[in-house]
């Protein structure tokens, strides 16, 4: 296992659905290499395939996105359809990890690194930060919470607030993590370097779809200039050496719900290489050098 400096590692994490597959494959390399972290934060895949550092099972976020893929209780328009859901909220993070591909969750309470979901409150727009320490049923739910985007996921219920999903309010969520005293962070993002993200053009459908919760409309029209201003505020703290920026060289080109096994197979293997080819800059950085 590695051992580095004595100040607090932070490892953050970007969504982004099955682009996230990249990052997993990062963490896979690090999870062989025994580096670990003080803290960990995701949001929405981010979080959802970040547990897996805690609990200690690399492989686990590409095996059952691939075993699953083609099952309608998983992702499919039949689940949408019947259960307001796109990602079945049931099989998703209750079967699934429970039964099907287990979720270690003994494994996450010893680790002692902390980890934190971000998710959005529907009623205020503003974000809300969870630390999860034993992954309970309830604490799965906040998982799912953070991944739950807007317009194809209902609501979750957690905590007496109504939560979506957390990139629509704190895509990168590295300021928070500083403010919790995480000194030296290494961010991973799924978007590819220069990328600038634009208003979303469903405007349109949100409006419609989200009418009952104005501030996630507001917070959905302008999130293109939070995260375009969090993409500045990396690029400032990466020049000042207090975090190791990774991301693709180009864009991923996969979908947030892809099936297509050839694709994720093929993301994951880039974040694999990319992994392998940052782990010197990764184990000097965390030193401290």
């Amino acid at each position: 296992m590695c051992i580095f400096a004595a100040m607090k590692h932070g490892l953050v994490l970007e969504g982004g659905g099955l682009r996230s597959l990249f990052s997993a494959g990062i963490m896979d390399v690090m999870m062989d290499e025994g580096i670990r972290f003080d803290g960990i934060i995701g949001v929405s895949a981010g979080a959802t395939f970040g547990c897996n550092y805690k609990s200690h099972q690399p492989g686990r976020a590409l095996r059952y996105n691939m075993r699953f893929r083609n099952d309608p209780r998983y992702i499919s328009l039949r689940s949408w359809l019947t259960t307001g859901d796109l990602v079945g909220a049931r099989f998703s993070y209750h079967t699934m990890p429970s039964e099907l591909d287990i979720f270690d969750r003994e494994t996450f309470a010893a680790d002692a690194s902390s980890f934190y979901v971000v998710c959005t409150d529907v009623c205020t727009g503003q974000p809300v930060y969870h630390r999860i320490d034993e992954m309970d049923d309830v604490e799965m739910d906040w998982l799912r919470a953070s991944a739950s985007m807007p317009v194809v996921s209902r609501p979750v219920s957690l905590g007496g607030r109504l939560l979506l999903d957390g990139g629509i309010s704190d895509s990168i969520p590295l300021r928070f993590f500083q403010g919790e005293g995480y000194e030296r962070c290494i961010v991973i993002l799924t978007q590819p370097r220069g990328f600038r993200k634009r208003r979303t053009r469903l405007m349109p459908v949100i409006r419609w779809a989200m009418r009952r919760y104005p501030a996630i409309v507001e917070a959905m029209n302008r999130r293109h200039e939070m995260y375009n201003a969090q993409l500045d505020y990396l690029l400032s703290q990466a020049a000042r050496g207090t975090i190791l920026l990774i991301q693709p060289q180009q864009p991923l080109n996969i979908g947030r719900t892809e099936l297509d096994a050839d694709k994720m197979q093929r993301v994951y293997d880039l974040g694999r290489h990319t992994g392998t080819e940052y782990l010197p800059r990764i184990i000097e950085f965390l030193s401290g050098k």
